[in-house]
């Protein structure tokens, strides 16, 4: 049964942003106190109708970043969080401040054996995108002059959304952080940018591909094909013989067989391109890690967690560590679309914890000769996550020295005890597809995925213009008041840090799927 809705967003709700867009005229007038409208036409590759953030901060945190020489916390956090709305900016707008870090990361790959290294061209290094040009429409998969943005930090988490309404695609992102926020912000401010070079290089990759395999030009990029084939029952085969590479009706007929065999090849490129962007991710942040350890040694034991989903046309790519989850919300086959039929989750992405029995046993024969490297129900008695970004003291044993006394790791046989090979996956949505819930573990500390799944979609059902999210919150907020006996008033009022023994941080984003309306709201919640 529903909670009543009694926390009173007015002082709670500290940074809130969104935008409105309607599918027929452009630009919707249904726009909430507070929330900018954004114009501009959907396309129609475009998958989702909604999107709605929300997140409630337990931790205290100094938010201090100052690894990179501060450049991190004072200058490209700042170009991406929007506290308020919604706003346009250009597609990759930190590139130029990234370049100064390119140089002491120049040299810093050969020396990291924590994480497989990035594999790239010979005319590429791994920060050539730190000093590239702005981008143009055509270049790279995620192409766009500008897109939207907001995002913002609670506690230890940030949350992160871009968004690009010109060609129909959405980046959201979890960072949930743990002993600090350092982690989460690196992240926040570099992530998406290596997922933009890698796409770019995937780029060229095609585009060589298919100009050797048929001797035609292709202007507009294998990208604009790779999703058109799954609505093709007719392949045309290509001609034999000698032709012509200007010939309109050859170039149709080459594209078409192409194309067939493209679409599977692409959605694997593309998961390949979200790990090597991680890859990358890991690798500065820990070369970061051990320029900065001597002043700032509990760096080494500062991670977060990664929770990363894009959508593209028809396609949800998802990509994690640790134990945030992305649920698909379903119908059943033959059930009513109109939203009285029964409606399911469906988990996306693995629970990387040693609660997983899949992962305890990962982790226990990937270290035969250590008897301790699982105590007290966590790995090497410090996580009970078996894989994130950072915490360098249970991946290398230089960085675990810089630790003193207890923080230090006894016995570290076997580094690294923590895995950063993420979990990916492609899902295909269907006319079945109601709309998928990203959060942080702390959601699923008090709510299973058939409970959110359920909460959200009878509020939506009774509020279609809605915020899922933040109801959803609201909820959470009930439940662990309930549980420690307070109002949500009374658990409301106790301060970050001293409230965290009754929930964590909590970082939800609800993407509605479809392309009827096109409404964007999110909120943080301090």
């Amino acid at each position: 049964m529903l909670g009543e809705n009694t926390v009173n967003p007015e002082g709670e709700f500290k940074i809130s942003f969104g935008y409105e867009c309607n599918a027929h005229n452009g630009c919707s007038c249904m726009v909430p106190s507070g929330f900018e409208s954004l114009p501009g036409k959907i396309p129609k590759n475009s998958s989702f109708s909604r999107l709605s953030g929300a997140a409630l901060s337990a931790n205290a945190t100094l938010a201090n970043t100052n690894i990179c020489n501060g450049v991190i916390g004072a200058e490209i956090l700042p170009s991406w969080d929007s506290p308020n709305s919604f706003r346009r900016i250009p597609s990759s707008p930190t590139l130029s401040r990234l370049d100064v870090l390119s140089s002491s990361l120049q040299s810093s790959m050969s020396n990291l054996s924590c994480s497989p290294p990035t594999p790239s061209p010979p005319e590429y290094d791994y920060c050539s995108f730190r000093s590239m040009s702005a981008p143009s429409r055509n270049e790279g998969f995620l192409n766009a002059m500008e897109v939207q943005v907001a995002g913002g930090a609670a506690g230890e988490d940030r949350v992160q959304a871009v968004c690009s309404e010109e060609n129909g695609w959405l980046f959201c992102a979890i960072y949930d952080g743990f002993n600090g926020r350092d982690a989460a912000d690196f992240l926040a401010g570099t992530l998406y940018e290596n997922i933009i070079h890698q796409t770019r290089l995937l780029d060229c990759d095609l585009k060589q591909d298919v100009t050797g395999a048929s001797n035609v030009f292709y202007p507009q990029g294998p990208f604009q094909h790779a999703f058109k084939g799954a609505n093709n029952s007719h392949v045309e085969k290509p001609p034999t013989g000698t032709f012509d590479k200007n010939n309109s009706s050859i170039k149709k007929s080459i594209n078409n067989a192409l194309v067939h065999d493209s679409s599977d090849s692409f959605r694997q490129g593309m998961l390949d391109s979200l790990q090597r962007a991680l890859s990358q991710a890991e690798n500065d942040f820990l070369y970061m890690v051990e320029q900065e350890m001597e002043d700032r040694p509990d760096l080494v034991s500062v991670g977060s967690c990664v929770l990363v989903g894009l959508l593209h046309g028809m396609d949800l790519y998802t990509l994690n560590l640790g134990d945030s989850r992305a649920v698909l919300a379903t119908y059943d086959e033959g059930s009513n679309m109109k939203g009285f039929g029964r409606i399911k989750p469906i988990q996306l992405t693995d629970s990387h914890t040693v609660d997983n029995e899949l992962e305890r046993s990962r982790v226990l024969s990937d270290h035969p000769d250590d008897p301790a490297v699982i105590a007290g129900g966590k790995v090497k008695g410090k996580l009970k996550v078996t894989r994130a970004l950072g915490v360098g003291y249970l991946k290398k044993k230089n960085l675990n020295d810089a630790l003193m006394g207890i923080l230090r790791v006894h016995n570290l046989i076997s580094p690294p005890y923590i895995s950063t090979e993420p979990s990916l996956n492609v899902h295909r949505i269907s006319k079945s597809d109601h709309f998928v819930i990203v959060g942080s573990d702390g959601l699923f500390d008090f709510f299973s995925n058939d409970e959110a799944v359920k909460l959200v979609h009878s509020y939506i059902m009774s509020n279609p213009n809605g915020d899922p999210a933040k109801f959803l919150l609201e909820q959470l907020v009930g439940r662990a008041a309930d549980c420690a006996g307070f109002s949500m008033e009374e658990l409301m009022n106790i301060p970050a840090g001293r409230r965290r023994k009754y929930h964590d941080d909590v970082t939800v984003i609800v993407i509605i799927l479809g392309i009827n309306q096109r409404t964007s709201k999110a909120s943080t919640w301090v």
